[in-house]
């Protein structure tokens, strides 16, 4: 008998009911499209008033999407693992378990949020419809995908392999595995003994542990290696940002502001901007931040307000931004601003490189034009948030991104496949790092005379934690690899993202609450990292959001 075979599970009948599962949830998305659409449509063509009106039903079709997207990644993920031969029982119970509680949810109501439940009668399927596709065997599939027997063994396998990097194999080569035992080394030696006392005194992450990560090639990841890079893809960034962001998301998160300033400048910079920036931010001798939010703008970019008013060879900057992170110790700005207040919308926005020279907390902006005041934050701690205000602040104009005004809400869209992805593979990090504490503090407790993770509900947590981080791996994973074969991946880096930062507040919610009071203490991790796991619902794009432009583009795909 099969290592696979003592759960019950045949790897040809797991693969094939995980198909069943793909094609039966895949037919249910294309009936709830047709619906939502008619809803939100007037003579064929979507109606903004009408998907605001049924921004629920919108919103629960994006969910349904990316619900189907996980099933999917799940059954690639078996077949993949099957053609390799690394198909075992962990594996099986992973896929097992998560195709059928989350075919389970499609049937009876997947979670927008902690008291947002849609149904497929929300999206207007009637109950003929939804009856048609519960045949007998989707009923087996549900009856035997996530069963108490099943998500017991893999608890008692978890239990068996304490010390594994992950519950399961994540399936990648030699080389990512390569990079992800490094960067866990480095992470485990340099980072999580110290990242929760970090949090508690909102200290910086020491330039030593900066230095360290430059050293290693973090900043220049995926940069061409013509410009000093390492010229690897996307996949190698979410392995670096999910193990580092295990261990701290501060430090995640630290390659996230030299992504999106490197992409922005590989995608729309000129030659000259591209030479001079990328080698200098690829080595870490220069610390970008993103400088986009304003207030009471958000999400809303097309009614940004700061100015920059060109006069000669200087653009001169006047205005406020808000949720800037880690800009005290940046050299460059990365700035979104309105170089033509006569365009409507998005049309007069640009992007300046905005250089300035590294502050402290006794001087954190020691240049002229730009003032700035520190957000306290419950977490996400370690660069420090900022409110930055600009009055007459110089940028020379040869700092214009692409040399050409009106392109900054292009430019800024280019990267936000990359930006999602990566904070798809934080939210991986932070919920792996949730499952971590919470494993080690139900085996350690002892209760009534056994350690937690012998009562069922507690075991229950863990295994569901387990699965979600495996799903939420996979999906982050596709996005990364569409997007290293040049494919559009807008959809798949955006389902990725809305999963995962629930993923990661359901996984720490969990295990705090395995912790009990010790949870709430705040000498515990876990305290820090539901905190930092908070955070992943709001930004790249707050769940609402990401859900309304997740629907906008299956709906416009389907026209």
């Amino acid at each position: 008998m099969s290592a696979t075979e003592t759960a019950g599970i045949s790897p040809v009948h797991l693969l094939s009911n995980a198909r069943l599962a793909t094609d039966t949830a895949r037919a249910l998305l294309d009936l709830a499209t047709l619906s939502v659409r008619r809803l939100v449509s007037i003579d064929g063509k979507l109606s903004a008033a009408l998907l605001e009106q049924e921004q629920r039903a919108a919103h629960g079709l994006a969910w349904l999407a990316t619900y189907c997207e996980a099933i999917r990644e799940l059954s690639a993920y078996g077949h993949r693992l099957e053609a390799e031969g690394r198909l075992g029982e962990t594996e099986c119970l992973l896929i097992s378990i998560g195709t059928g509680e989350y075919l389970a949810q499609i049937f009876g109501g997947i979670p927008m949020s902690q008291g947002e439940m849609v149904r497929l009668g929300d999206l207007g399927l009637d109950k003929a419809a939804i009856a048609s596709a519960l045949t007998p065997a989707v009923e087996a599939v549900l009856d035997s995908g996530n069963s108490p027997q099943h998500r017991a063994r893999l608890v008692a396998l978890i239990r068996q392999q304490q010390g594994a990097a992950t519950v399961g194999d994540p399936g990648l080569d030699e080389t990512l595995e390569s990079i992800r035992s490094e960067m866990r080394k480095f992470a485990a030696a340099e980072v999580e003994p110290f990242a929760h006392q970090w949090h508690l005194d909102n200290a910086y992450i020491p330039m030593e542990v900066v230095e360290g990560l430059a050293g290693m090639g973090v900043f220049g990841l995926t940069l061409p290696e013509e410009f000093g890079g390492m010229g690897l893809g996307k996949e190698s960034m979410c392995v670096v940002s999910e193990e580092l962001s295990r261990a701290y998301i501060g430090v995640g998160s630290l390659g996230t502001r030299s992504e999106i300033a490197a992409e922005l400048i590989l995608c729309g910079g000129t030659q000259a901007q591209k030479d001079y920036w990328l080698p200098r931010i690829g080595s870490g001798e220069i610390l970008p931040t993103a400088v986009f939010t304003e207030p009471n703008t958000g999400s809303d970019l097309a009614s940004l307000r700061t100015r920059a008013t060109r006069t000669g060879d200087t653009y001169a900057i006047t205005g406020n931004k808000t949720w800037i992170t880690h800009p005290v110790r940046a050299d460059l700005m990365t700035m979104l601003v309105r170089t033509n207040p006569e365009a409507p919308g998005y049309k007069g926005l640009s992007i300046l490189l905005a250089e300035k020279p590294r502050g402290t907390d006794a001087d954190p902006f020691p240049v002229a034009g730009l003032t700035g005041g520190e957000i306290e934050v419950l977490g996400y701690r370690g660069m420090k948030e900022y409110e930055l205000a600009f009055d007459g602040f110089q940028v020379p104009a040869a700092n214009l991104l692409g040399g050409e005004e009106g392109n900054g809400f292009k430019h800024l869209m280019q990267t936000f496949e990359s930006a999602r992805i990566q904070t798809a593979a934080r939210a991986v990090g932070v919920a792996q790092s949730a499952l971590d504490l919470g494993i080690r503090y139900a085996e350690e407790r002892v209760q009534f005379g056994k350690p937690l993770i012998a009562f069922p509900r507690v075991a229950d947590k863990l295994a569901m934690m387990a699965v979600e981080v495996a799903i939420a791996r996979q999906m982050t994973y596709y996005s990364a690899r569409a997007k290293d074969e040049g494919k559009r991946c807008d959809l798949e880096a955006g389902m990725a993202k809305l999963l995962g930062a629930r993923v990661a507040w359901a996984a720490a919610d969990n295990t705090l609450q395995i912790h009990g009071g010790n949870g709430f203490a705040l000498e515990y991790a876990i305290s820090r990292v539901l905190c930092d796991a908070r955070i992943l619902n709001i930004f790249e794009g707050a769940a609402e959001i990401q859900a309304q432009v997740i629907a906008r583009r299956l709906l416009e795909e389907r026209n």
